[in-house]
């Protein structure tokens, strides 16, 4: 019997609960566009009284969200994985429901899947205007229970910095004792500390620049791989 501790973590769910900015907004309109594009073109022109408020967004919203679970936030057409049927009967529900037509879609989801065959919980969006969005569909898997504590390192320069030293901290401890010098002192003690936070501060610096990594903030809306 396989014994599961922690559970998955459902970005849906996730972005439901930790959403903050109000959506009354959305409802002080009969027809809610985003600019005139989308309002020449018909699209995304939905009917108020059949919206549901546990599928509206702020990109606000979305993009803590996005930087929290290091996710990107991207138009579909980059997305490289087959979107599922049951989201385009979604789509073509909500066109009759509404009486428009849906376009100009986001997708939320892990940035290896807007280049990679994978199934880790994307998000497919519509923009509704003024920054908010309607979630359409939700599917494959969920996303590793662990996944929001794995990326806060990339949040920001002090995150990392936090990691380095915390990690260095460890690789001390397993230096043993009398190694580099017979004195058993505070003295030896932070030099292979320093020595320690060195190496590996060297080595994150190389996998970065590297492999032209960046920080969550920095990529959970841009398009290029080298981020």
């Amino acid at each position: 019997m396989k014994l599961n501790l922690f559970s998955n973590t459902n970005i849906k769910e996730e972005l439901i609960r930790t959403s903050t900015t109000p959506t009354d907004p959305v409802f002080t309109s009969n027809s809610f566009v985003s600019n005139e594009e989308i309002a020449e073109e018909n699209l995304n022109q939905f009917d108020v009284d059949h919206l549901e408020r546990n599928r509206i967004f702020h990109i606000d919203d979305i993009k803590k969200t996005c930087i929290d679970f290091r996710l990107r936030f991207l138009d579909s057409k980059y997305f490289k994985n087959e979107i599922p049927q049951a989201a385009f009967d979604e789509i073509n529900h909500l066109n009759t429901l509404h009486n428009t037509r849906l376009g100009n879609y986001k997708i939320m989801a892990p940035s290896k899947l807007f280049k990679l065959e994978n199934t880790d919980d994307p998000l497919l969006f519509a923009p509704i205007g003024n920054g908010y969005y309607y979630l359409i569909h939700k599917w494959g898997n969920d996303l590793h229970p662990f996944r929001k504590v794995m990326m806060w390192p990339f949040k920001s320069i002090p995150n990392l910095f936090a990691l380095i030293l915390l990690l260095s901290w460890f690789a001390t401890q397993l230096v043993p004792v009398g190694l580099f010098s017979k004195a058993n002192d505070w003295g030896v003690y932070w030099m292979t500390y320093f020595f320690m936070f060195k190496g590996i501060a060297a080595i994150v610096i190389f996998y970065g620049f590297a492999l032209g990594k960046n920080f969550n903030p920095a990529i959970w809306n841009s398009k290029y791989n080298k981020s």
